[in-house]
């Protein structure tokens, strides 16, 4: 399937129909997902859901800005979702998320660090839109991209969720605790299990602290998904 994106989502001055809101409650939604049983059907679904994210209007400033929106990819059927706060300079000029210095740090995590493959697990956002200079999102450009994220979770069904960064882990969770006091655990989000920990970007300003905490947490991680833990 083939959508718009970019700067040619702007020609229209309003969304267009079904663009703005994906409808159906969350337990509505979650009913409609369970029954995606293959692979090519949560494809399918993923990619009904990124074509309307690519017409999205509902951030005026974001939508004038942007040069991509940035969906999410990797496995649709994945034991893990990694979640970060919104996209940057590199990730929306190239419409896939973590793909700069931070996603380098995130790839790291993943293949030296789990001994996972980057393509195994998936990879998304809070919001789909780069704020300008990189801001922190909003608490209103967060709710407007509230339904999809939770579309994209319900069609991918994942076992574990690792929330990087405040911004991310407080937005899910509901939650106004620093990192420092939401890492170090479990939470249940519909079932799925999340725990949080430093962005990579916090990783690549303050390694000495950061380094020891993000692996601490990954440990824990890899132990609950049933991984072989390497002694360092």
């Amino acid at each position: 399937m083939r959508c718009p994106q970019g700067k040619e989502n702007l020609a229209a001055s309003q969304p267009p129909p079904d663009a703005g809101h994906i409808g159906g409650s969350l337990a509505q939604r979650g009913a409609e997902a369970s029954g995606l049983a293959n692979t090519d059907e949560r494809v399918a679904a993923l990619e009904r859901l990124r074509c309307k994210v690519a017409v999205c209007q509902r951030c005026q400033q974001l939508a004038r800005s942007r040069r991509n929106t940035v969906f999410g990819v990797g496995n649709p059927r994945p034991r893990l979702v990694f979640m970060g706060e919104a996209p940057g300079a590199d990730e929306d000029a190239q419409g896939i998320p973590f793909v700069g210095r931070a996603g380098q740090k995130l790839t790291e995590i993943i293949e030296r660090g789990m001994g996972l493959r980057r393509e195994d697990v998936y990879i998304l956002n809070t919001i789909k839109c780069r704020p300008p200079g990189n801001r922190v999102p909003t608490p209103e450009e967060a709710a407007n991209c509230r339904e999809y994220l939770e579309a994209q979770l319900e069609i991918l069904k994942p076992e574990f969720l690792c929330c990087l960064g405040v911004t991310a882990a407080q937005h899910l969770l509901g939650s106004s605790e620093p990192i420092g006091r939401l890492r170090g655990r479990f939470y249940d989000y519909h079932g799925i299990r999340v725990m949080c920990t430093y962005h990579p970007s916090y990783i690549l300003r303050f390694p000495e602290a950061a380094r020891p905490a993000v692996w601490q947490d990954i440990q824990m991680l890899m132990k609950a998904m049933g991984l072989p833990v390497p002694r360092k």
